[in-house]
């Protein structure tokens, strides 16, 4: 099926782990609500061969939060399915701020779906995220306090 690319915004009151619950939630709504295979986040979870081999290529595929900014390593199995923060050097380097807002964060990911070529995807925010089956999030702001993340990531083969 190949690798997919996701990236979300989502409410954020303080909690990473609520936030992500919250959205992992609406995710699955929107994409299985209706499907008779899965009435459940945790049915999906049990079906171990879909989720091993195929995924859901969403946020549903990312099973914890990590507090360290720390790089994913693809020996790492620990780091599979993990979703941790951008480390600030990197949030300063595409946003020039280190309380970039929803808009500037909604920019970036446009253009950087709308990169011509691979380097300049590689170069982008999206680009971050070199490993698939793992995400990374920023704290977005408004009015000075954090009140989104936007979550990026990528899932597949």
């Amino acid at each position: 099926m190949g690798a997919s690319g996701w990236d979300y915004i989502t409410r954020f009151d303080g909690d990473v782990e609520v936030a992500l619950a919250a959205l992992q939630g609406r995710v699955f709504q929107e994409k299985y609500g209706d499907d008779a295979r899965f009435q459940s986040m945790e049915d999906l979870y049990e079906d171990e061969e879909f989720m091993g081999t195929e995924g859901t290529h969403t946020i549903l595929d990312i099973d914890r939060f990590v507090a360290t900014d720390d790089p994913p390593t693809r020996s790492g199995i620990a780091d599979y399915g993990t979703l941790r923060p951008l480390p600030m050097s990197r949030v300063r380097h595409h946003f020039g701020t280190d309380r970039p807002s929803v808009e500037q964060y909604e920019e970036l990911v446009a253009a950087a779906h709308e990169a011509l070529s691979h380097e300049e995807h590689e170069q982008s925010l999206l680009g971050e995220c070199q490993m698939r089956w793992t995400g990374y999030y920023v704290a977005l702001y408004s009015d000075d306090r954090p009140t989104h993340l936007g979550i990026f990531g990528s899932s597949g083969d």
